[in-house]
């Protein structure tokens, strides 16, 4: 095959493919491994563009023995390092080299590791509780009456905390699976708000804060999943409310419609009178579990899944969730949601 037909073979792949011929230089590069590593590989010795060690052994695997391999390579990037497995065959001039990235599915699989280290961490706190419980009911307060009442509290706490974390991981798990099926029933999302700022009333007194809302005093219907939606709102106003706010403080709801890129949308924004978030914390938010003040948020009973849930849902909805804070002056999460006069 000569020159000519070598290159338009391998322009005709999807992968970056290089061809590094017998003497050791690179003699081809389709489009996507130009645009990869550069036109200044050609017509270079391998050794110069690709210096890491596996990569060149299996190279010359190939060149003394034809030997087929499969490496990883690891390339640094600007904002992050891109793996991928590289596919080195011998061809008749010379070696093929194809590379495959692999960051995507390295990243969910770490995410996937993180996820079960995460619920596994998450749950063996409550469960060696109740375990250590259990045996000192059965033995030395078996006959104890004031510390078994004391003991079953604490146990009752610890398996409610399980529930709430074992329900917000199916939540979760509901909601990620529906994100692509965006939602068609029409609901009055003030209607929505006013019932649930309304069962959050005594979760609001009990902490000595104040609810006030604005502009939910009329009808603003959106195509949306009420279920869901109750579920944004009762999570924003109550984290504003246990974790945003100090006593005799006030937590704004405030519903508006403005311009936005595509057009009118609705924002709903929740504001605190917190001691606010740092701007290091604010971009990982809505990571699953992840958690400013970890001890205070269990304490609290919180699972560190609602923002995680809350950003699914929006995304379902096609809107976003913009989170504003600064230390010492309060926080401002806002939903921002297509909206259609009806």
């Amino acid at each position: 095959m000569d020159q000519e037909a070598t290159k338009a073979l391998l322009g005709g792949l999807p992968l970056p493919v290089i061809l590094i011929a017998s003497d050791e230089r690179i003699v081809q590069a389709n489009a996507p491994a130009v645009a990869l590593f550069g036109a200044a590989i050609l017509d270079r010795h391998h050794a110069l563009s690709f210096r890491q060690p596996e990569f060149l052994r299996a190279i010359a695997a190939v060149m003394q023995h034809a030997e087929t391999g499969r490496v990883r390579l690891t390339l640094a990037g600007a904002a992050q390092d891109t793996t991928y497995e590289v596919s080195v065959s011998p061809v008749p001039q010379g070696v093929l080299c194809a590379f495959e990235d692999r960051s995507a599915w390295e990243q969910m699989d770490l995410m996937r590791r993180d996820f079960v280290a995460n619920v596994s961490h998450e749950l063996r706190t409550p469960l060696t509780a109740l375990l250590g419980f259990i045996e000192t009911l059965r033995g030395p307060a078996r006959n104890d009456a004031p510390a078994r009442e004391r003991f079953l509290g604490i146990m009752a706490s610890e398996a409610e905390r399980m529930n709430r974390l074992v329900r917000d991981l199916l939540h979760l798990s509901r909601v990620e699976s529906e994100e692509r099926v965006q939602p068609s029933d029409e609901v009055d999302i003030a209607a929505l708000l006013r019932r649930s700022v309304a069962s959050l009333r005594p979760v609001a007194e009990a902490a000595r804060v104040t609810i006030c809302i604005e502009g939910a005093d009329q009808t603003m219907t959106i195509r949306a999943d009420a279920d869901q939606m109750t579920q944004v709102l009762t999570n924003l106003v109550e984290n504003a409310v246990k974790y945003g706010s100090p006593a005799g403080a006030e937590v704004r709801i405030a519903l508006t419609l403005e311009k936005g890129p595509r057009g009118q949308q609705l924002r709903l924004s929740v504001t605190d009178q917190g001691e606010g978030i740092d701007p290091f914390h604010i971009p990982r938010l809505t990571e699953r579990f992840y958690r400013v003040d970890g001890h205070r948020s269990r304490e609290k009973g919180g699972t560190g899944l609602g923002l995680a849930i809350v950003k699914h849902i929006v995304n379902r909805h096609r809107g976003r969730l913009v989170i504003e804070s600064a230390k010492g002056k309060g926080s401002r999460f806002s939903v921002l949601l297509p909206y259609e006069a009806r």
